[in-house]
């Protein structure tokens, strides 16, 4: 008789299933990609930090210039003379120096020639076109009394020797001056004088009053200011 062999099972365990996670890891992402983007062409692009700059810089810079538009537009509220000064090569120092021994009602600021002229476009200041060359610093007066405004500037240029730094033209009255003739506007006479000139002629004949309405409007002005402040000071004295 044979005998049916036969064999046992193994006591063994079988190994444990490990499934490839790499496989894993490639299908899910293959699964989120076909999801989420089925077509790279579509995907968004974030602006770089190069290219957000430059757009940040360039809103600043405007607005920069906008302010100073405005600056030079308040500076010209009640002025009676505004000036162009050619500062190239004077240092900050020079400039801190120089803004000290002006009078306390004469500014003088620093902007490029596009931004000031945007300032007087279209109003009685833009006759300083001239003026629009090379690098200008700017003289405000505040004051009729023009030439202790203009004094210190010319003080200074011949302390530091700056024959090249000239003034490069000036506006007053509306009417344009060039650097050739700053001397009518040095000599301008003050109010003391006008006032003297005004007691002078109502003391005198007829034709130095005459001669004293046909003066230029701002000596006319001070002659009536003047006269009034007599008029009032003898009115007092007689009470």
């Amino acid at each position: 008789m044979e005998a049916n062999l036969f064999t046992l099972p193994s006591s063994r365990p079988p190994p444990p299933y490990t499934p490839s996670t790499t496989a894993t890891s490639l299908s899910l992402k293959s699964h989120f990609n076909n999801l989420f983007i089925t077509d790279t062409t579509q995907r968004r692009k974030f602006p770089s930090k190069t290219q957000i700059l430059p757009k940040i810089q360039a809103a600043i810079t405007r607005n920069k210039k906008e302010e100073t538009v405005e600056k030079v537009k308040q500076e010209l509220e009640n002025c009676h003379l505004l000036a162009g000064i050619s500062y190239k090569g004077l240092t900050v120092k020079q400039f801190q120096e120089l803004r000290t021994q002006l009078p306390e009602k004469t500014k003088l600021l620093v902007a490029k020639n596009t931004l000031v002229f945007k300032a007087i476009e279209g109003t009685k200041w833009e006759a300083l076109k001239p003026c629009m060359q090379g690098m200008n610093a700017w003289l405000f007066v505040h004051s009729e009394e023009i030439p202790a405004a203009l004094k210190p500037y010319r003080t200074f240029q011949k302390e530091k020797k700056l024959e090249s730094n000239d003034f490069t033209g000036a506006v007053f009255e509306g009417k344009f001056y060039g650097p050739e003739d700053f001397k009518a506007l040095e000599n301008l006479p003050t109010r003391d004088e006008i006032y003297a000139n005004l007691l002078g002629s109502l003391k005198g004949p007829a034709s130095a009053v005459v001669g004293t309405i046909q003066a230029p409007a701002r000596d006319l002005v001070m002659v009536l200011k003047a006269y009034c402040k007599k008029l009032e000071e003898e009115s007092g004295a007689g009470q």
